[in-house]
């Protein structure tokens, strides 16, 4: 007999980690959820592989032939699945031929239990999914019955060695309460919109990482991506000082970043955030410090020419590997999915620099998604790794009221630098200053700030101008 300890795949990418390791051997599994959730994909998933081991599908509900026609749609391998086809067909009506839950001693009619018996002895699977369980109640004449006779399938199938996966169609007119009760797992499969989700609210015996974990169906089948959890990832490395490039902004900055911080880069369009943070990358990148960008606001073309117009060939440690640069647009990919390929650049690839251009353009690009509370925990995961992480955001006021972000999230950063307009003579100008660094002295000066063909420039300090910060300041002749 297999022992209870050990764990089988369930061969949904990303699940093993969320169980911690797979399945629990000689366990039950609730999969629950509403019709379209993915619970039938789930459950071929979980029988489907090449190599595996004899597998039983009993089905309640779907016919065999359109199983078998959607394990080939996704490409999953089923040819040491047997089929227990219990599901309703067009001969069963004609020949009023009907099942019943109960041992054949109990009732006239055959025993669906019995069949079940019979094709474990003869099949001898190591895997049992049962689909939907749910159908099961039609056949009991009470609840008690139901769960007694549920019960003891349970215990028959784990006696003989399995593990089994048990579909139910959750819905508030059918409450699988008992059924949740029984189970030694509960997997819940959610869709909201065009979101789906996977949580774990029951895992007997184990750890778990409860979600919700984002879930896409596509031509492969069904993948999920674990919830980004900080606490549970983390790496020692040296504190180093990262250099802009740009000796008046390292000036301000005590030196540059520090590796492992978060920096903030905050003012309104146009100021110049985002090629202050390319000149970070770049400088970076052009060191050997794998570096990663990810662009929420604007096509990653535009932002590559604008890049090159300034006298960074972005392009040339994009094409060596140095840098891997990807534009996100909304709906694209999950919020789960985005961490989840952070965390391979991070883990896999050893990225030790990472910017989010546009805080703004993130939060459209997640919608309905709780970004807030995930870019926190992104900025922890970041620091738990000792990658340094560069956030640009945008405050849509030119000037007037000062402001260091609009969602109110400054207190996550580590480092603000704030880029402002200015008028002068009714010409626009640009200032830059650091707002805040946990790690170091920095100057608290502003400075004038220019994009040329030749880079980016920081001035001297502004040392005899007022009301800086409000875009009209009491503006001397400074060049």
């Amino acid at each position: 007999m297999p022992d209870g300890t050990r764990r089988l795949s369930t061969n949904v990418p990303g699940v093993d980690e969320i169980l911690e390791g797979g399945l629990r051997s000689r366990s039950a599994t609730l999969v629950r959820g509403a019709p379209g959730a993915g619970k039938t994909i789930f459950g071929l998933h979980v029988l489907a592989g090449e190599g595996s081991d004899t597998g039983l599908y009993i089905n309640l509900g779907e016919p065999a032939d359109y199983l078998q026609d959607t394990a080939e749609q996704f490409g999953l391998d089923i040819g040491n699945v047997v089929f227990l086809d219990r599901s309703p067909s067009r001969s069963q009506f004609q020949e009023d031929s009907t099942y019943d839950l109960f041992h054949t001693d109990e009732v006239e009619t055959p025993s669906l239990v019995d069949a079940i018996r019979e094709q474990v002895v003869e099949t001898d699977p190591e895997r049992v999914v049962i689909d939907p369980v749910t159908e099961l109640r039609y056949l009991a004449p009470d609840e008690y019955q139901f769960r007694e006779q549920v019960l003891g399938l349970l215990a028959f199938l784990k006696d003989e060695g399995t593990t089994v996966v048990l579909t139910s169609q959750a819905a508030p007119s059918m409450p699988d309460d008992d059924l949740q009760f029984l189970a030694d797992a509960v997997l819940n499969l959610d869709q909201d919109g065009r979101r789906r989700t996977l949580s774990v609210s029951k895992f007997r015996g184990s750890d778990s990482r409860t979600g919700p974990h984002g879930v896409a169906i596509t031509g492969d089948g069904m993948r999920v991506w674990p919830r980004l959890e900080p606490a549970r990832h983390g790496q020692t490395g040296p504190t180093e000082t990262l250099s802009s490039g740009v000796s008046g902004l390292d000036s301000m900055l005590g030196g540059g970043l520090s590796t492992g911080t978060v920096t903030f880069l905050s003012g309104p369009t146009g100021a110049g955030k985002t090629t202050t943070g390319l000149q970070f990358l770049h400088t970076a990148a052009a060191a050997g410090t794998q570096s990663v960008l990810y662009s929420f606001e604007e096509s990653l073309e535009t932002m590559l020419d604008r890049a090159e117009a300034l006298g960074m060939p972005v392009r040339d440690l994009i094409a060596d590997g140095s840098l891997v640069a990807t534009d996100i647009g909304p709906g694209e990919v999950g919020l789960d999915e985005f961490t989840y390929h952070m965390r391979t650049e991070v883990e896999e690839n050893g990225a030790e620099m990472v910017m989010l251009d546009g805080v703004s353009g993130y939060e459209r690009a997640f919608q309905a998604e709780d970004t807030t509370q995930q870019l926190v925990h992104i900025g922890r995961y970041l620091r738990n790794m000792n990658v340094t992480g560069l956030v640009t955001n945008e405050v849509h006021q030119i000037t007037g009221e000062f402001r260091v972000t609009e969602q109110q999230m400054s207190h996550l950063a580590d480092t603000i630098l704030v880029l402002r307009h200015v008028e002068y003579r009714g010409e626009l100008r640009k200032v830059i200053g650091v707002l805040k660094m946990r790690t170091r002295n920095f100057e608290n000066r502003l400075r004038l700030f220019r994009l040329t063909e030749d880079g980016l420039t920081v001035g001297e300090p502004l040392s005899d101008l007022r009301g800086i910060l409000t875009g009209t300041p009491d503006w001397s002749d400074v060049e």
